[in-house]
Formats: C-alpha cells, sequence, structure tokens
C-alpha cells in the first residue's frame, strides 16, 4: 500500500503481504525461515513488517518462481545482481518463456489439425462440402436399393474411414469431370472422340474409387443416367444434353475396348 502523503511504500503486515501477492502465510514463513526474504521492520507491537524494498525483492520471488526456479536458484540470482539485473534478467527469461510457449501452441496446433484430418468426415462435413448434392434421403435408399450388392459393402468399406479433406479430393475430381463434360457437350465434341474417351475413362475412374468398375458396368451406369429423371437432371443441369452425350461416350469406349 502506498501512502497518500508521502508516496512511499507502507509497511505490510505478514497477512497484507499474502493477500496482496497471492501467497500464503506458510509460504512468506518459509521465505524467511530459508533466509530468502526477510521482514526488514518491526510495528510497535512487535510484529514483523515488510518495506518496499522487501516486497520489490518478493515480487522478483514470485516470478522466478513462476519460471520454474528453485528457491536456492532464485537466492543465487537475487544475491548475484542488482535491481536493474534482476529486470532485465526477468525479461529475458519471460521473452524465452513466451517463445517456448508459442513454440508448443504450435505443435500443439499442428497435432490437433492432424488429428482432426484423420477423423472419419461426419454427415456435417458432407453436407458442407456437396451441398445440396449430398441428402440422407439419397444414402437412405441407395443402400436399400444396393445394400445387398458387393459393390456397396466396396464403397462402404473405402469409404467409412476418409475424411474430408480426401472427400473434399472427390468433390474437386467430381468438380473437374462436370467442367470437362460440359465443355465437351457445349462444343459438340463427338461422342467416339478420343477426348470423350478420355472423359468416359475419368468417369470411370471417379467411380472406382468407390468401388470395382469395368467398362460393362459403367455402361449399365450410363444406362440408369438416362432411366432415373433425377440422374438425368443431373447432368442436364452442367449442359442441355449432357446426360445422352455421356451415356453415347461411354458406350463408345466400351467399345473400344472390346466390352
Amino acid at each position: 500500500m502506498t501512502n497518500a502523503h508521502t508516496g512511499l511504500m507502507e509497511a505490510l503486515t505478514v497477512g497484507q503481504v499474502a493477500e496482496s501477492f497471492g501467497v500464503t502465510v506458510r509460504t512468506l514463513h518459509h521465505y524467511d525461515e530459508v533466509g530468502l526474504l526477510h521482514p526488514s521492520e518491526r510495528s510497535h507491537a512487535g510484529y514483523r513488517l515488510y518495506t518496499g524494498e522487501d516486497l520489490q525483492r518478493l515480487g522478483t520471488i514470485v516470478v522466478y518462481r513462476r519460471l520454474g526456479f528453485s528457491l536456492d536458484e532464485i537466492g543465487e540470482l537475487l544475491d548475484g545482481a542488482d535491481v536493474v539485473a534482476h529486470l532485465r534478467r526477468q525479461r529475458d527469461l519471460v521473452t524465452e518463456r513466451l517463445a517456448q510457449m508459442s513454440d508448443l501452441v504450435a505443435a500443439i496446433d499442428r497435432r490437433l489439425e492432424a488429428e482432426m484430418n484423420d477423423q472419419p468426415a461426419t454427415t456435417e462435413d458432407l453436407k458442407e462440402l456437396f451441398g445440396e448434392g449430398y441428402t440422407e434421403e439419397y444414402q437412405a435408399e441407395a443402400q436399400e436399393r444396393w445394400g445387398d450388392t458387393d459393390k456397396w459393402a466396396q464403397s462402404q468399406a473405402r469409404t467409412k474411414d476418409m475424411t474430408k479433406e480426401q472427400w473434399a479430393e472427390v468433390k474437386a475430381e467430381m468438380d473437374a469431370f462436370g467442367a470437362a463434360l460440359g465443355e465437351a457437350v457445349r462444343a459438340g465434341e463427338p461422342v467416339d472422340s478420343d477426348r470423350a474417351a478420355d472423359i468416359a475413362e475419368q468417369h470411370r475412374a471417379s467411380i472406382a474409387r468407390f468401388y470395382d468398375c469395368d467398362h460393362e458396368f459403367q455402361v449399365c451406369l450410363a444406362q440408369m443416367y438416362l432411366a432415373d429423371p433425377r440422374f438425368t437432371q443431373h447432368y442436364e443441369d452442367i449442359a442441355p444434353g449432357a446426360a445422352q452425350w455421356l451415356h453415347d461416350a461411354i458406350v463408345a469406349n466400351a467399345a473400344r475396348h472390346g466390352d
């Protein structure tokens, strides 16, 4: 506490110091016993009092303790330098500890990111990535239609541990395929051209990520794209006529491979 008239720090009792500095009375008594911090004055009633200099010393002790120094190490530091040297030493140590903590936080963040990236994608993750292209109703319908097939089992096994990052790669592939398909359709690309064959193979590769897809099965999928209005509309949204063009390109590419 500071005297309002003199501006000097008033001497404090052990209880007042303990309350002000957040330490226990027992700790202060221990510091006194080991010779680290002695109260310099006594009150008229005989109580030991801490002066302003004592409190400055205690402040330094508290800082060093927070930095992890033992009492013996603190005693050596306090006895070997003046106040300015103490403050500089404290600043250097705190700065060093801050740097260590920053490095530790960065390391934790990297580990946390890695752990999160290694987690299977959640339904919310898939909705975020695919938007209206992902619905739980469609997933339920797909399971009802194909749940007892080997290809469904393959798909479930291959996707159950896929991370959000891996699904993002799938989304990027889908977008790239859609862009190539739309460009070819709008350009009037012949369905039996090399470019059309490349697009058909790009489509087959995207399916094969989830389950084995030979050219014969790919043709079956292409037929579904025309038979199911929802699939047809998906491709028509890319470019008018895209569903029929893709079907024909897949059939032509299968013929190239003798399927």
